[in-house]
């Protein structure tokens, strides 16, 4: 009898683990998986239409799935639907960005420089709807566009195509020295002459989530101009050109035709202070930034208090990818401050004039402050491609050695009216 019931107690245990395990598998099981799944597998069989068809149905039920946006992206790729494409390299970001674990099928910045292949080749389609629509001019602002963000080996013949398409004062492209700099009048040139002008009067300075950041107050600042752009490395190259300086390090992988609208960095704050000297120029005080940065009303970030997206700024990547991993500057619309400077945060830190002093804030004056005589560090504000949202928040302060050139350093100049 002990051994009968030794056998029914084992037999029951039994079934209950079976019982328990298919529930736990059940559990497991997300709802999608099984269209993502067969997505997946008609992916690797080149069956792109049946693949978006069967991801677009797993996505409908489990829409933070980072696998199955990202094979979406790669279908859309294959049956050249651009924006479909973006859309969802774009949501594989985003999402493996919130969940803090990646998960992305492959490196990041691979999957950032799919992204924007993908808005290449949607800006190459329209510029061609609109030179057969007879829409040249806006063909044209199309086709430096997407020259600004970089054309692929792949891309270069339709850009090329398109380009002999225009009319012929209209066609030939700005031309180049050999290191990839412009000559004679250039985009650079204009970018120069773009600054915005912040009036005279009080602002609301810091804030209470950082103790270098408190108290809180009211600052008198004289008005000023500020770039509305960082510098560039068309505006840099042009700088080197002219007076013979060290270049930063790296400054062949920058100095590409596809990087001459990225933000220059690498360099120092005495390179910032000696472009801005030579462009007639200097660099921003920490509170003429702050100012030009957030506006009056004492916003969080340069667009207001809404939290980051990728509408708003270009922040959290993880590799310099040769230069990629910055945007051209411009990119961001919604991100831009009340006076219209854009990439006030993200992009690339920026050099201030200021010795930072982790007090200062409560113990500088009250009207046009400047940091102190002398220290061991200087102030950088705007965070960059590389850092968290937390960075981007316009009071946020850090500090840097002058010397330090490291490829999130970059600047951006002021004038005195």
């Amino acid at each position: 009898m002990s051994g009968m019931l030794r056998g029914i107690t084992v037999l029951a245990c039994v079934v209950a683990l079976g019982i328990n395990g298919q529930a736990d598998i059940a559990q497991a099981a997300r709802p999608g998986d099984k269209e993502l799944a067969k997505g997946e597998e008609l992916l690797r069989n080149k069956q792109y239409s049946e693949a978006r068809a069967a991801l677009e149905a797993g996505l409908s039920k489990d829409p933070s799935n980072i696998q199955g946006h990202f094979n979406l992206a790669e279908a859309c790729r294959a049956l050249e639907d651009w924006a479909c494409a973006e859309e969802h390299y774009d949501s594989a970001l985003q999402l493996d960005a919130e969940s803090g674990v990646s998960a992305l099928p492959k490196a990041k910045a691979k999957v950032w420089r799919l992204r924007e292949e993908m808005k290449v080749w949607g800006l190459l389609n329209e510029a061609k709807r609109l030179l057969a629509s007879g829409k040249v001019k806006q063909a044209e602002e199309t086709l430096n566009t997407a020259n600004d963000l970089g054309i692929t080996h792949e891309q270069q013949t339709l850009f090329q195509q398109l380009r002999a398409k225009l009319p012929r004062s209209r066609s030939a492209p700005s031309s180049k020295h050999a290191d990839g700099s412009v000559a004679g009048t250039s985009q650079a040139d204009s970018l120069d002459a773009e600054m915005v002008f912040v009036p005279a009067g009080k602002f609301t300075r810091g804030s209470t989530l950082a103790d270098d950041e408190k108290p809180v107050r009211q600052i008198y600042l004289h008005a000023f101009y500020i770039d509305k752009y960082e510098v560039t490395v068309g505006q840099y190259a042009r700088y080197l050109e002219a007076t013979d300086m060290e270049e930063p390090p790296d400054w062949n992988i920058m100095n590409q035709p596809q990087h001459q609208r990225r933000p220059v960095v690498n360099v120092s704050w005495e390179d910032a202070v000696n472009y801005c000297k030579w462009a007639g120029k200097r660099l921003p005080t920490e509170a003429e930034w702050e100012k030009a940065a957030r506006g009056t009303d004492g916003r969080i970030y340069p667009w207001g208090n809404e939290a980051p997206t990728r509408l708003h700024a270009n922040y959290g990547r993880k590799e310099w990818d040769d230069h990629f991993a910055l945007t051209p500057v411009g990119s961001f619309e919604a991100g831009k401050s009340p006076y219209g400077a854009y990439d006030m945060a993200g992009n690339a830190w920026e050099w201030v004039f200021d010795w930072y002093d982790h007090d200062f804030y409560k113990t500088g004056p009250d009207k046009n402050p400047i940091g102190p005589d002398k220290g061991a560090e200087k102030v950088v504000r705007g965070g960059s491609w590389l850092y968290v949202a937390d960075f981007l928040r316009a009071a946020h302060r850090f500090n840097a050695h002058p010397s330090n050139r490291h490829f999130g350093y970059g600047f951006r100049c002021a004038k005195t009216p």
